[in-house]
């Protein structure tokens, strides 16, 4: 049987995720009919990857899993590609990579054929290979959800986090006024650093918003109803700090406010935010490119939280 390196998960720990973790050799992806196999050069890792290790969305008897929802690699006409990592079935449902089909972080990985995006020459492998899930649900949240106008302001809730920087640098891409949350002071510097008014949690703004990107959920969410103008929209990806939070009905439908859910987007929206990328020169934040070889040392970083951007692997070194 033919093998390739990958990072996959062998077993589950809810205390700790890192104790599933396997870096090794992995069988050779075959291609279903219609799907393509895929040369990875870079992957980026997601906090799904360590909610895997936990076995959340995973079964004992899928393992071993390979981990990694992004990419970008060669595809099989040569082409630079990226991997959208939705996949649906005849059914009508759909998942992720790494939660029902092998992941992104290994030598190899195959997936539908629609699946593949032309990779602009402006980008980096690496810089491509972080947009497939935090900016493209960024990317999302502000356009085709929040409706988000090039004179408009947007307010990002818990700045840091992958969606939450993606969308900090999308927003003033689209030439909005941004503002952005976070109890960290360091984070508050980088982020004035990429264009954003930093405040501290629950701070008051010097303006009620047209969008409010979400990711937080219960500790932030009734400061963003608060923020949110008239007519404003509120739009959730996450709900990290919790999932049930106090709604004021009031103050929803006095202002005509909006609640709008989203997650992740569509290969035409990733085409369109590379496209944008690609004009205005804006890029992904990385923390971290870490060699392929020392994959256990990338998990290791996303799982300390001690992260600004993206945690990228190099699949070459």
């Amino acid at each position: 049987m033919a093998v390739m390196r990958a990072a996959f998960a062998s077993s589950f720990n809810d205390a700790d995720p890192l104790a599933g973790l396997t870096v090794g050799d992995a069988p050779e992806p075959t291609p279903l009919d219609g799907w393509a196999v895929v040369d990875v050069r870079a992957s980026a890792l997601n906090h799904h990857d360590l909610w895997s290790l936990r076995g959340v969305g995973l079964r004992e008897d899928q393992l071993p899993m390979i981990l990694g929802c992004d990419a970008a690699g060669i595809g099989p006409d040569g082409a630079e590609v990226v991997v959208y990592p939705v996949v649906f079935t005849d059914k009508g449902d759909f998942s992720i990579l790494s939660e029902h089909y092998q992941g992104t972080v290994a030598e190899r990985v195959t997936v539908p054929a629609y699946n593949l995006v032309p990779k602009p020459a402006e980008l980096s492998f690496a810089e491509a290979a972080c947009l497939p899930t935090a900016w493209l649900t960024a990317y999302r949240m502000l356009t085709t959800k929040g409706r988000l106008e090039a004179d408009g302001s947007a307010l990002v809730q818990g700045a840091g986090g992958g969606v939450a920087t993606a969308a900090v640098l999308l927003a003033r891409a689209l030439g909005a006024r941004v503002y952005a949350t976070s109890r960290d002071a360091a984070k508050r510097e980088r982020i004035e650093a990429l264009g954003a008014t930093a405040l501290d949690s629950g701070a008051r703004l010097p303006e009620r918003v047209d969008v409010v990107v979400e990711t937080v959920g219960e500790a932030t969410f009734e400061h963003s109803m608060k923020c949110a103008k008239p007519g404003g929209r509120i739009v959730v990806s996450g709900a990290t700090s919790g999932h049930l939070p106090k709604v004021n009905l009031r103050r929803l439908f006095a202002l005509q406010l909006e609640i709008l859910g989203t997650s992740m987007g569509t290969p035409d929206e990733l085409a369109d935010l590379m496209a944008l990328l690609a004009r205005t020169g804006v890029r992904p934040v990385i923390d971290s490119v870490v060699p392929f070889s020392d994959a256990r040392a990338a998990f290791e970083k996303l799982h300390s939280g001690d992260v600004f951007g993206k945690v990228v692997l190099d699949h070459t070194a």
